[in-house]
């Protein structure tokens, strides 16, 4: 079978470069696919879901490698880069983006879409690509009072198990478009084209950020627990535990940024009562998408060795602060860092029908990083434990920052995982694409 993009076979001249390349996280696994092919178009994908079957390989998807668990690598697989699938247009008519799933969020879709005037809740990070960000629901920017990412999707093309190419919509092949929005690397398909609901730019981005030693740490969390729902939706409003550059002590860093709400909107972040213990302070001052996009990739680089883990949180501030203490305040090494952030907006409001069922209140997550493979061991032990103390107060989990194959959690509700299972022995009864590695709760 031949391909108009590249195909390699283990053993090939290449295979290993083609398997690895574009993987965010520094600290690979041992698995390897049996094959990979690196996609130029449909086509391609169409034929090489065929040959897998002929050839009785699984099925994996790399958009743009930014999971932490490398989930393209599966054994005995086909994988599929879908790297070369990043082409954007915008039409005005109907104000709908089309991108390819390998589109980069601040690097390409973002300023791509402000050339037109409009906006779409890209991933934080400027190299997420769209593809997987969006089928894990896409937890991007403004989405707390916006929504999820993915609710804003249009209809996609997907190459089915059995490689046929077809349009999901709500209207067409519902079954996948329902699967697809939220199912992630369990998804049972290939998505090549995305059309994406955009809405008008934002006129004006502003900052408030408040940096505070790790002593009144018990004291700002409990605020920040207390004040969260007073803050308006239209600001991202969060948390972080970090280790300023040229620093050995950790801070946390109350951040706000208010699309379009103006200062009024960041009012509330003045009333910690240990405002006056700021180690440095800025108020409402303006900022843009590239600033936000340069300071997320120099927080957090390519080619560092990632271990990463998260929460959907629910308890009152008496017992969940003193577990969330610990992770800001003794962070493992100067390039790990958490954050807390509010999600109340979205918690109170009705999903539309799609995979994504969990509705968080409250979002932990811990990145926690070394520069190589002898901080591996402290990095998996912090990690582990910040995790036990904090997975009691569990209301499930976020795809994006999940490890299943060290701690499984809820994904979706009980009602969508049984909708999903169902959907994925009707579309693809052989199993061509292997699922999760590692099993959610369910």
């Amino acid at each position: 079978m031949s391909f108009t993009g590249a195909f390699w076979r283990s053993g090939d001249v290449g295979f290993s470069d083609a398997a690895l390349a574009n993987i965010f996280n520094g600290r690979r696994p041992s698995r390897r696919p049996a094959a990979v092919l690196r996609a130029a178009d449909a086509a391609d994908v169409a034929a090489g879901v065929k040959l897998a079957a002929a050839e009785g390989w699984k099925l994996s998807v790399r958009s743009g490698g930014h999971s932490w668990a490398a989930w393209s690598l599966r054994e005995d697989a086909l994988l599929i880069d879908l790297g070369a699938l990043n082409g954007m247009h915008y039409d005005a008519g109907t104000e709908i983006a089309t991108v390819g799933p390998a589109t980069r969020s601040g690097l390409d879709l973002d300023p791509f879409l402000a050339t037109h005037g409009r906006f779409f809740a890209v991933g934080h990070h400027p190299t997420v690509s769209m593809g997987g960000f969006l089928l894990q629901g896409g937890m991007g920017l403004g989405c707390r009072g916006g929504g999820w990412a993915v609710e804003s999707v249009e209809s996609m093309d997907v190459v089915t198990a059995s490689g046929e190419l077809v349009r999901c919509s709500e209207t067409e092949n519902a079954d996948l478009f329902w699967a697809a929005r939220g199912s992630g690397p369990g998804f049972f398909g290939v998505v090549t084209e995305l059309r994406l609901r955009t809405r008008p730019r934002h006129r004006s981005l502003i900052r408030s950020t408040y940096v505070y030693p790790a002593e009144v740490a018990s004291e700002v969390l409990t605020w920040f627990h207390s004040v969260r729902r007073d803050v308006d939706p239209s600001v991202s409003f969060l948390a972080i535990g970090a280790t300023p550059p040229g620093s050995d002590s950790p801070v946390v860093i109350i951040d706000g940024v208010s699309f379009d709400g103006g200062p009024s909107a960041l009012a509330p972040l003045e009333t910690c009562p240990v405002a006056g213990r700021a180690l440095k302070s800025t108020a409402a001052q303006p900022t843009d998408m590239s600033a936000l996009f340069a300071e997320q990739s120099a927080g957090s680089p390519a080619g560092l060795h990632y271990f990463v883990d998260n929460v959907y949180l629910v308890e009152e501030a008496s017992d969940l602060v003193p577990a969330l203490v610990a992770a800001f305040t003794d962070l493992p090494t100067p390039q790990s860092s958490v954050i807390l952030s509010d999600f109340s907006p979205q918690a109170s409001r009705a999903l539309p029908d799609m995979a994504v069922s969990l509705r968080p209140d409250l979002y932990f997550a811990a990145y926690v990083a070394g520069r190589g493979p002898a901080d591996d061991e402290k990095c998996r032990s912090w990690l582990d434990s910040a995790m036990n103390r904090l997975s009691a107060y569990s209301d499930g989990c976020y795809l994006g920052d999940s490890d299943f194959t060290v701690r499984p959690d809820r994904i979706l509700s009980a009602a969508a995982w049984s909708r999903l299972q169902r959907i994925r022995a009707f579309r693809d009864p052989e199993g061509r694409f292997p699922g999760y590695l590692g099993t959610p709760v369910q």
